[in-house]
């Protein structure tokens, strides 16, 4: 028999058939109407998960392509910008930044700490004013989720524009886009979005688009502006060629969540972190990620003493046919990361804790057998419903 495979990464996540039912239609042309009325429903949609008004942008591009075309279309060279990391995502501003020749001050934590708003706001002041503050909200390299939300609020008058890397978050954690003042949102489909790879989408503000106008960096596929005119048609279209079943199937994973509803989508994910982290405690093993509803992408967990985090991660593929992740950078053999995001249910979690505790026993680690099932299914809590 075939082996099954189940993946628990915070991205790529799985993919609903629904969404695999959509994307198998026969390709479209993407200069036809239908398409073009399909692409408006997509914008919508997007709005609605986005929580805004703002104008949203679509890129055929993996996340990192929306963080790059934010850098291009906000700051020029020389522009003073605030990074904030806290981890490998939070770095990747700092290189993106770097790489176009901003004058970058980072504003950095250890890994697995979380930033804080009174920090950030200090550094800004320090730093006499930005051009942008370049935040992460979930940290998918540590499992830690900022409040983004109260970094933003705190940051308002200060004149910097304020860029979120919400490309694992967006769709699991709430963000209050409008409300909170943020400036830029970036996203992807590969995450909670339950799309594969392939598609960034970016909120842009008023003020990040007159920023834009502004901007000095070279820039074409990703420059907003040219985007922007062709997705405000009527009806909407691309200016490059589309990713046509990709957009197909992310409209229906748009679909899913907005039917069952934002704020119970947001209450799933922090039911399976609860349940992931009680299972990782029940078998004794140590969080790295926090102990913290906020943190419901990812839990993160310490590696004992002498167990290879690495390893872990071979064991639990090899033999069961699973993927998870293990930490990067400082963090490499450490940490092992369970994601539990987009088309996941607490059966899959339950599945994932087994078969880490198999593989930590198997390397060495002192655990209790047996018990994360029940603990992970107390903390779940309430009416189980599989994915």
């Amino acid at each position: 028999m075939p082996v099954k495979r189940l993946l628990m990464t915070p991205g790529p996540t799985p993919v609903p058939p629904e969404v695999f039912a959509a994307m198998s239609q026969p390709i479209v042309h993407h200069r036809t109407k239908d398409f073009r009325l399909l692409l408006d429903r997509l914008l919508d949609r997007l709005r609605a998960v986005h929580r805004t008004e703002n104008d949203l942008l679509l890129f055929a591009a993996s996340g990192t392509g929306g963080m790059d075309g934010a850098v291009a279309n906000l700051c020029s060279p020389d522009d003073r910008v605030l990074c904030v990391s806290a981890g490998n995502f939070g770095e990747r501003w700092v290189q993106l930044a770097e790489a176009y020749g901003c004058d970058v001050v980072p504003v950095r934590y250890e890994w697995g700490e979380t930033p804080q708003p009174d920090d950030v706001a200090a550094a800004l002041e320090e730093a006499g004013g930005a051009r942008a503050v370049f935040l992460t909200h979930s940290e998918t390299s540590t499992g830690v989720v900022a409040d983004v939300d109260a970094i933003a609020r705190r940051l308002a008058g200060s004149g910097a524009l304020t860029v979120v890397d919400a490309i694992s978050s967006l769709g699991a954690v709430p963000l209050s886009v409008d409300e909170s003042g943020i400036d830029v949102v970036v996203s992807g489909s590969q995450k909670a979005l339950m799309t594969p790879p392939g598609l960034a989408t970016t909120s842009v503000s008023a003020a990040a688009l007159a920023a834009a106008r502004e901007s000095r960096s070279p820039r074409f596929y990703f420059d907003w502006a040219r985007n922007l005119k062709a997705l405000q048609g009527d009806p909407p279209a691309t200016v490059f060629t589309s990713a046509v079943s990709l957009v197909y199937g992310l409209d229906a994973a748009l679909g899913l969540i907005l039917e069952e509803g934002l704020d119970a989508v947001f209450e799933r994910h922090v039911r399976l972190g609860r349940a992931c982290r009680a299972g990782v405690k029940a078998m004794g093993l140590e969080l790295f990620s926090p102990d913290e509803d906020r943190s419901a992408v990812v839990t993160a967990i310490r590696a004992p003493g002498g167990v290879d985090g690495a390893e872990v991660i071979r064991l639990v593929r090899e033999r069961h046919g699973m993927t998870i992740e293990g930490g990067r950078g400082p963090l490499v053999g450490k940490i092992v990361r369970i994601g539990h995001i987009g088309y996941v249910d607490v059966f899959d979690v339950i599945a994932a804790l087994a078969a880490v505790e198999q593989a930590f026993e198997e390397l060495g680690a002192d655990v209790e057998r047996g018990v994360a099932a029940a603990a992970a299914l107390e903390a779940y809590g309430g009416e189980v419903v599989p994915a």
